[in-house]
């Protein structure tokens, strides 16, 4: 073990108040983007789908956690990086997922439906998983026990974040319809370049740090990212789903939003080096290998299936 990687423990980002309120109304924005494009129907169609989700809702929430926390334990990384890796697989997807799903020519309908689950489920599901794993793990456990982090009141804090803007965002799609239909072609896109933005501006201010630390993850995220993809493509191919279905369930379950992870990190982990240094970089690579797998399966698929637009 390297001095460096011992001391990834010890370093703190450094993120002002002011950018801290500007991630948190960045995340809310990403949030209420992805009500504005859910539709009661969706969670309709997720009932007469309840098989496909219901593995959907396994893969995200209990594979991934639990392959993460082996793969922490297999590369041998430090606790702070080891607790990053699980914040980030115990996030909801984001409407990227959606994105990719459309651009592979996937299951569409089923790619929403599972974002609009999965982002309600996580409130509860999330500080619960955090919490478990952080704990059971030998190295992170010691930097979760300095903390004291409360899942309860990180409950609290990802209901706010998630649970006010998703409402709100779901109220004005089902009331005003063509309103949220315009507002969601603004808003998302807006929000996602609002958190490219803070992420950038984040990595420019700790610039040192980054060049010094960034090897310590790299790897370390670029596997990670490679077995969420795999969790999702591996369980759609063993539960025998179509070809279109495989393709929603591998970004459902690879893409995590790793900018609610990122405001986590800054708001109960007071910037810990490994935790945010994972999350800032997942957030940058996992678009980058989810757009060169939607475009394999976009070259490899000839014409659009008609699940694709039916919503």
């Amino acid at each position: 073990m390297t001095v460096m990687a011992a001391d990834v423990d010890s370093i703190r980002i450094a993120f002002d108040e002011g950018s801290l309120t500007t991630l948190k109304i960045v995340i809310g924005a990403i949030l209420f983007g992805i009500a504005l494009d859910t539709k009661l129907d969706d969670f309709r169609l997720a009932l007469r789908r309840p098989g496909t989700i219901a593995i959907g809702v396994v893969a995200q929430f209990l594979l991934l956690p639990a392959l993460t926390f082996c793969l922490t334990l297999l590369l041998d990384v430090r606790g702070s990086v080891a607790l990053g890796m699980i914040l980030v697989a115990c996030c909801p997807p984001g409407n990227v997922s959606n994105i990719l799903t459309h651009r592979a020519r996937g299951d569409v309908a089923l790619s929403v439906s599972m974002t609009a689950v999965s982002n309600v489920l996580a409130i509860f599901l999330m500080p619960l998983n955090v919490a478990f794993w952080g704990k059971l793990h030998p190295t992170g456990q010691d930097v979760l026990r300095d903390i004291d982090l409360s899942a309860l009141d990180m409950l609290l804090e990802i209901g706010l974040v998630i649970g006010v803007p998703f409402a709100a965002g779901i109220t004005i799609a089902h009331f005003w319809p063509r309103f949220a239909e315009r507002g969601a072609k603004v808003v998302g896109p807006i929000a996602f370049i609002g958190l490219g933005a803070v992420i950038v501006a984040g990595v420019a201010n700790n610039w040192e740090i980054f060049l010094d630390y960034i090897g310590v993850v790299l790897i370390a995220v670029l596997l990670h990212d490679a077995l969420a993809l795999l969790i999702g493509w591996t369980i759609a191919r063993g539960t025998r789903l179509p070809a279109s279905s495989t393709k929603a369930m591998t970004f459902e379950v690879g893409i995590r939003n790793a900018g609610l992870g990122l405001l986590l990190v800054f708001t109960y982990f007071d910037g810990l080096g490994g935790m945010a240094l994972v999350a800032a970089w997942w957030g940058i690579w996992d678009i980058i290998a989810g757009l060169a797998v939607a475009e394999v399966w976009r070259r490899r698929t000839r014409a659009p299936l008609a699940e694709q637009v039916v919503r």
